[in-house]
């Protein structure tokens, strides 16, 4: 029987990857899936599992299709015993006034018949932290950092406590950085307050890694948690787990090398031109000789082809770009429509650099990660070690790449995460 205790559900690829990382620092050995599986967990193979991730794509669709998804994963994760539930968002609480966040947090309330439970994406380690229920970014507002020109889920309030209200029908209460600060019991307390005020869900302020670790304690037996990936560190000590090396480990790497962005982000964009300031090779895709018709994939992989035959190191293929130049592409073609196009064609060069002997990929972009690894069929994922907060590589199977060489390191980044440098750097920590 698996020694499953914590189940997760992410909203999406790369914020799975995120959470797990977190969890396997904090030592949880720890299985990520790609969609909701659907078999059990094999108890040969997953005996020493302490929790699993599965991965949904569900954070920008329709919010009745995220809910059922997101419940056919809790069903799921509590027929293998899951003890306690986690639902993962981001860190930059990315979301519409729809949804998806309030509407997939009160579905899984109900189905676990509880009437409380708490809300934060702090992560300090990747500068995001909560103040009085506002979300900063660094030392900026979310609304102040970039995210205002998110082309999907644009931020433009950083109050959390507003945000979550405008989605669900329960009430949304606050517990403040005061509270936190005097430890586990007086949010054990604060939290009875709340409940006899006819408040359901609680935004929790955290300004440092200490503050996570206290709200951990607080949440030991809690049947919901809903947070960015910065709770998780706080988590596994309720379960008697304390952190090991082991729980990282991954077999050696080997063959090609190579990133594709997708994301637009502000950090993705200096990550990009940090790797070709660096003097690597990269080759930009323009998404309108997509939209032309222009076979886009078949070029990309004629460039990249000798490149990776002369072992000339990692080369970068990537759509990003600054927000004007999205605004105009989607001006023409429709916000949803060129994500997509887009997607389609990072996740056909993907399956192309993988046949081409690429064994070490980075992907850069959450909906582009979600697209290269449904491309890729990859079913899950072993979590390693970090790269940076929140980005570890991983290690998955793939019937894509030719037979006996199936094994490949894969790293799928949140846009917003990492150092400018993160694209070398990665390749160096595998190494």
């Amino acid at each position: 029987m698996s020694a499953l205790v914590l189940g997760c559900i992410a909203d999406d690829f790369t914020g799975a990857t995120d959470l797990a990382n977190n969890l396997v620092r904090a030592g949880m050995r720890v299985v990520q899936t790609i969609g909701t599986p659907n078999a059990a967990l094999d108890a040969g193979v997953y005996a020493d599992v302490d929790a699993v991730v599965v991965a949904l794509k569900s954070r920008t669709i329709a919010p009745e299709q995220a809910v059922a998804q997101s419940l056919e994963a809790l069903q799921w994760l509590q027929a293998q015993g899951a003890q306690q539930i986690y639902f993962k968002y981001c860190s930059t609480f990315d979301s519409t006034p729809a949804g998806n966040i309030g509407p997939v947090t009160e579905a899984l309330m109900d189905a676990l018949a509880t009437d409380f439970t708490i809300a934060t994406p702090a992560f300090p380690d990747n500068q995001r932290s909560v103040f009085k229920g506002h979300l900063f970014v660094g030392d900026v507002l979310l609304n102040e950092s970039g995210m205002q020109n998110h082309p999907l889920t644009p931020m433009t309030d950083a109050n959390l406590v507003r945000v979550l209200q405008a989605q669900v029908a329960r009430r949304v209460g606050l517990i403040d950085y005061r509270c936190v600060a005097q430890g586990d019991a007086a949010i054990r307390s604060r939290i009875a307050q709340l409940r006899s005020e006819g408040v359901a869900i609680a935004v929790v302020d955290a300004l440092s890694n200490d503050d996570l670790l206290t709200l951990g304690r607080a949440l030991k037996g809690m049947p919901l948690v809903t947070a960015g990936s910065g709770v998780a560190i706080g988590l596994p000590a309720n379960f008697c787990i304390a952190p090991s090396i082991a729980a990282s480990h991954l077999p050696k790497a080997a063959g090609h090398q190579a990133v594709l962005s997708g994301s637009c982000s502000l950090a993705t964009n200096r990550q990009v031109q940090a790797f070709i300031n660096a003097g690597h090779s990269a080759l930009s895709i323009d998404p309108s000789r997509i939209a032309a018709g222009d076979d886009v994939v078949a070029q990309a992989l004629a460039w990249a082809k000798p490149q990776l035959q002369l072992h000339k190191g990692p080369l970068l293929i990537y759509s990003t770009a600054d927000p004007d130049a999205v605004k105009s592409i989607q001006g023409r073609l429709g916000v949803q429509a060129a994500g997509e196009m887009v997607e389609r064609t990072l996740a056909a060069i993907a399956r192309g650099l993988v046949q081409l002997g690429v064994r070490q990929l980075v992907v850069a972009g959450g909906e582009t990660s979600g697209a290269c690894v449904q491309a890729l069929n990859i079913q899950q994922l072993q979590i390693g070690p970090q790269i940076d907060p929140g980005v570890p590589w991983c290690y998955a199977l793939s019937d894509v790449a030719a037979a006996g060489t199936s094994g490949l390191h894969l790293t799928l980044k949140s846009g917003n995460f990492g150092s400018d440098d993160f694209f070398s750097k990665a390749f160096t920590v595998l190494a």
